[in-house]
């Protein structure tokens, strides 16, 4: 009985590298491969949308960005001892593919695979690499990019293959959208996979500065942190808005969809969804982005007049307000929105980046 394919996806902890890999994941064990997922303890916490399937393996990595002195002194030997751990795991069963969609978790498998020299690939899902893929780049047999352009390294070329989005998402993509109107409404609310206090600092009174014959119809669905998930709640009940607080949302397509407007940060998994599934959005880029690639993610839905971009610093409730207000009141300006996001999608990325996959493979075939 011949032996099935077997492809290692490394991603890192957050939902922005998690949900592209989960993507991927549906896409490659639909093909007939076995995936393994390698990973850190933080990024196990976004598995449980994964196929059963999926081999979960968690890795020991570490990042500069957090801890003490002594814990940042440890992260090249914890680095090292992960990539030791990756390497004597893929001798024992050896990938054919191993692709990284960066964080600093991704470090073990793809440092194991090419010291192994086994095919690899990097998938950068902003505009700008982060750390780890930019170390990367030039270390890999192909780099595919979410967002274009990418800036890229000099002699490095990217494949642009678009953000893979969950087959939850795929289920919603062009959604009929229904315009704002003098019913009932819908906004959803989102600061990426972490949260984000900004939004929950400015966005309820946003909403509670709009005139009564709208607010009346709207309902608020709020992904706060959990440390404002109550005041949060608590303004809105006060302000006599009816809204669905939580530390994070499970069913974000559905909601989605039944949007007439979402606020959000400009996260490469977010764009996606909403471009896929179509609706109009007002974004707000993380200012501390590194290398500001959250506005560089929003540019092309901003480009398409597809969605509104405030920055951080320009985010202040009266503003949201007359753009949230514009939005709402104006029912065929906000379907042509949701019309041109739908024109920017594309729902084969996962297809598209499993078919580099197999390009690979016959690359090594032939080798």
């Amino acid at each position: 009985m011949s032996r099935l394919p077997l492809l290692v996806i490394a991603a890192g902890g957050t939902g922005g590298h998690m949900f592209p890999a989960q993507a991927l994941a549906e896409v490659m064990l639909a093909r007939g491969w076995r995936v393994k997922l390698s990973t850190d303890a933080r990024g196990a916490r976004y598995t449980s949308g994964f196929p059963s399937a999926v081999e979960v393996e968690q890795i020991a990595s570490a990042t500069f960005a957090r801890g003490g002195l002594f814990a940042k002194a440890m992260v090249p030997f914890r680095i090292a001892g992960g990539t030791l751990s990756a390497a004597f795991r893929m001798l024992r069963d050896r990938p054919d593919v191993v692709i990284g969609f960066g964080g600093y978790p991704t470090i073990p498998a793809l440092g194991a695979a090419w010291l192994l020299r086994r095919p690899r690939m990097i998938h950068e899902q902003n505009g700008v690499l982060g750390r780890v893929n930019e170390i990367f780049a030039t270390r890999v047999d192909r780099v595919a990019c979410g967002t274009w352009p990418t800036t890229l390294p000099d002699g490095v070329q990217g494949v642009h293959v678009g953000n893979p989005v969950r087959a939850s998402v795929l289920d919603r993509a062009g959604a009929g959208y229904i315009a704002p109107g003098d019913y009932p409404m819908e906004l959803l609310v989102m600061g990426g996979s972490q949260g984000a206090r900004i939004l929950s600092d400015v966005v309820p009174p946003a909403i509670a500065g709009l005139p009564m014959d709208i607010l009346r119809n709207i309902r608020v669905s709020h992904q706060a942190r959990e440390e404002d998930g109550t005041r949060v709640a608590e303004y809105y009940a006060q302000n006599g808005i009816n809204a669905d607080v939580q530390p994070f949302f499970h069913d974000v397509p559905r909601r989605m969809s039944e949007a007439q407007l979402i606020i959000t940060r400009s996260g490469a998994s977010s764009i996606a969804d909403l471009s896929v599934i179509g609706r109009p959005s007002i974004l707000i880029p993380f200012a501390a982005a590194a290398g500001d690639h959250q506005v560089a993610n929003a540019r092309g839905l901003v480009d398409a007049d597809a969605a509104i971009m405030v920055r951080e610093d320009a985010a202040y409730p009266d503003k949201l307000t007359e753009l949230i207000l514009m939005v709402l009141s104006d029912g065929a300006s906000a379907t042509k929105m949701a019309n041109r996001a739908l024109a920017l999608g594309k729902p084969e990325a996962a297809q598209i980046l499993a078919d580099l996959i197999l390009d690979l493979t016959t690359k090594e075939t032939r080798a």
